[in-house]
């Protein structure tokens, strides 16, 4: 199935747009069970399913105009490099009425490309835009599947706290989609360590691409994804920060090993990156409980709760804290 039939599928009837404007935000997200491996680039269907939680005061605001002529997009107000555009026209291209463009201005709270999961909530925030530019009134599910055709990840940003994105079963993708976690936990905190904002040397997309095809380590990542993730499901309705923290933290490092293993080598981590990891270890064997996670960039993500708010706070004075729940 290719993308525009599969989009077809999810709206058998395209209406023309019933406002002038469509306007949304979306939250990021941070993976806690990784998604790293596609079963089929086309529909971006994962090899293994992930879980994740969004961070409500980080995200991306867009708003959609159907315009005549070429589209317009612009990125914090300028306009948007050559790369980001391009991407963003071909997904728009999924959802065009013949001969007209979109007029684009997408306004990001984090860093882009940086391995901030940037992607993840801009390609959420524009499926949202347009289900409300054209009346569509498309449940989560689909729009959860929609967005997931931009940017894999992007399938979790459509929903606050802990999300699951399925990995799916089917070969026509209508299985893979994310749900909400109905969980609160709100003595959880996340830390925003950036080692590095600048744009990635190398995409998750291509890195991805380079780690399925090359690394002779990659065969074991799918079973051990799935089985993390039912791990951490676990520890999370126990709200077992010690268990969900060691999963997540291994669940990371075991995805960066096979980037590494792979020909040649995707290393994301600076040696500030690596001094980071050192230093939150040591804070461990000290009594404080944190943990971290790392995503496809060399930034650190850290949880912790908040009676260790201020030793993780005294010792990375950077930190950006952040109430997943709040």
């Amino acid at each position: 199935m290719t993308p525009h039939e599969f989009v077809r599928r999810l709206i058998p009837h395209r209406n023309a747009p019933q406002v002038q404007h469509g306007q949304a935000w979306a939250p990021v997200n941070i993976a806690l069970a990784k998604y790293w491996g596609k079963r089929d680039t086309a529909l971006n269907l994962p090899q293994n399913s992930s879980l994740s939680i969004s961070l409500p005061q980080l995200g991306t605001d867009t708003r959609v105009t159907l315009i005549e002529g070429a589209d317009r997009i612009t990125l914090n107000g300028q306009p948007a490099p050559q790369a980001f555009a391009q991407r963003l026209s071909r997904f728009l291209d999924l959802f065009r009425p013949e001969g007209m463009g979109f007029a684009v201005e997408t306004h990001n709270s984090v860093p882009t490309a940086a391995g901030l999961a940037s992607s993840a909530s801009g390609f959420a925030a524009l499926v949202k835009a347009l289900d409300q530019l054209f009346d569509w009134r498309l449940s989560a599910q689909k729009l959860s599947m929609l967005a997931r055709l931009g940017s894999g990840s992007a399938s979790r940003s459509l929903f606050n706290g802990f999300a699951l994105w399925h990995r799916g079963q089917q070969t026509d993708g209508l299985d893979s989609y994310a749900e909400p976690i109905d969980i609160q936990w709100p003595d959880l905190r996340i830390g925003l360590l950036e080692i590095d904002t600048g744009t990635k040397p190398i995409s998750s997309t291509a890195g991805m691409q380079q780690t399925v095809a090359t690394c002779p380590l990659y065969r074991a990542w799918p079973e051990f994804a799935e089985a993390s993730v039912q791990a951490q499901l676990a520890a999370i309705t126990a709200r077992d920060l010690p268990q969900l923290g060691d999963l997540a933290e291994h669940n990371a490092l075991t995805m960066h090993a096979t980037m590494i293993a792979t020909h040649p080598s995707v290393l994301y981590w600076t040696a500030d990156s690596v001094s980071a990891m050192q230093q939150i270890w040591a804070l461990r064997q000290q009594g404080v409980g944190v943990w971290f996670t790392m995503d496809a960039g060399p930034n650190l993500k850290l949880l912790f709760e908040k009676t260790d708010q201020r030793a993780v706070e005294a010792t990375f004075p950077t930190l950006k804290t952040l109430v997943p729940f709040g």
